[in-house]
């Protein structure tokens, strides 16, 4: 298992900040946000449902690992009473500052924040997503002229597939075992990925059974009352009516033993009840696991994609059930990165965050030496004048 360490904004005083601006949900966002709130009264604002999926990651956090956490209910309480939403494209004040909220395309609510001051302009993209999806439309890119970008790296060195194509696939593979008398377990993330899951086996006509389990379904409910935030919100009420809702063991034992398709959380098999579908599904050559999250190294998800193995009955074993993965990332590829890059004013500075082994580094070099942009990979703490 890789160790990650894990850093909180401690050195900033709640007192130095007169607002917070979520781009999206995902903890590695959002999940430092209540520490200002232990004593502080700060706005935060952002796009719904943002809020209501923050409330249900970080509650999710603290239940898992709250001894170690510097924060605890009562701040996150705290900070969800001090939550503003505000529509894509509307601008605020916060002080002599401008702020206003573009769609990032990235999971439902999710935004790149655009600031204005003293006559400079800078945007940070957040995670985004330029390729429109089933469950949402692309990214919004009508920035204006820009003087900053702070822009996400994750996927510099890597091109997604064809989405309409991987798509079609995904439904062919599926019906293909289903129709064969197995079961697929496709264990995925609660917020975004599984309601993209279902999006797609409606969107196709998929006709066999469906479930879904899991933080999944309180993500379904949210995103129920929030229609506004979907591409097609008549296909998703049609793919959450259609799916069956399981929760009660009875039901997941049923699930386990019918021909279908079992959506369900932890998309990297860390945890959650794909962990119980594993035990019986992993076992049988009929049966089939496709992973369509992204799986960090050393997480139980990536040792069964790089190695077939997977801890079961409380050893690791070879996994009978097939096992493969498909690429329904929420964020830009290579070449979506490149192609907005290549529409930015060339007089603005251009930094890239969110990338790991060298790819911010090496998204600022393709930026310098292919567009003629001035850009680097920042050093954390680094302050810039621009």
């Amino acid at each position: 298992m890789v160790d990650h360490e894990v850093g909180f904004p401690v050195h900033i005083s709640p007192r130095e900040i007169d607002a917070v601006f979520l781009s999206h949900a995902h903890l590695d966002h959002t999940g430092s946000t209540p520490i200002f709130y232990i004593r502080g009264k700060i706005p935060t604002y952002g796009v719904e449902p943002t809020f209501e999926q923050t409330d249900l990651l970080i509650k999710d956090f603290i239940h898992l690992t709250g001894y170690y956490l510097p924060f605890e209910y009562l701040d996150l309480e705290s900070m969800m009473g001090h939550c503003i939403d505000l529509p894509y494209g509307k601008e605020i004040m916060v002080g002599r500052t401008k702020i206003s909220l573009l769609n990032a395309g990235h999971i439902p609510g999710s935004s790149q924040i655009l600031v204005e001051n003293g006559g400079k302009r800078l945007l940070y993209t957040g995670d985004f997503n330029t390729s429109q999806t089933q469950l949402l439309d692309g990214a919004e890119q009508d920035y204006g002229d820009l003087d900053a970008v702070v822009i996400e790296s994750t996927y510099a060195e890597e091109d997604h597939p064809d989405r309409r194509k991987m798509e079609e696939r995904f439904v062919e593979r599926v019906s293909e075992v289903v129709e064969d008398g197995g079961t697929v377990l496709v264990p995925a993330f609660g917020v975004g990925r599984s309601q993209e899951i279902l999006c797609v086996l409606e969107a196709y006509h998929f006709d066999h059974p469906i479930f879904v389990d899991g933080m999944a379904l309180k993500t379904n409910r949210i995103l129920a009352d929030h229609p506004d935030s979907l591409r097609d919100s008549d296909l998703f009420s049609r793919a959450i009516r259609r799916a069956q809702w399981i929760d009660r063991w009875q039901d997941r034992r049923r699930a386990a033993k019918t021909p279908s398709v079992i959506v369900s959380p932890a998309g990297m098999l860390k945890g959650g009840a794909a962990i119980f579908y594993m035990e019986s599904i992993a076992t049988s050559s009929r049966n089939a696991i496709f992973l369509v999250s992204y799986q960090i190294p050393g997480t139980p998800g990536r040792i069964l994609q790089d190695k077939g193995q997977f801890i079961l009955h409380g050893r690791m074993r070879k996994v009978d059930a097939s096992v493969e993965k498909f690429d329904f990332s929420s964020h830009c590829g290579r070449n979506e990165l490149r192609k907005t890059l290549s529409r930015i004013d060339r007089k603005a500075k251009i930094f890239m965050v969110h990338g790991a082994e060298g790819n911010c580094s090496n998204l600022a070099l393709w930026a310098s030496k292919e567009v003629g942009l001035d850009a680097e990979a920042p050093k954390t703490g680094q302050i810039v004048e621009i």
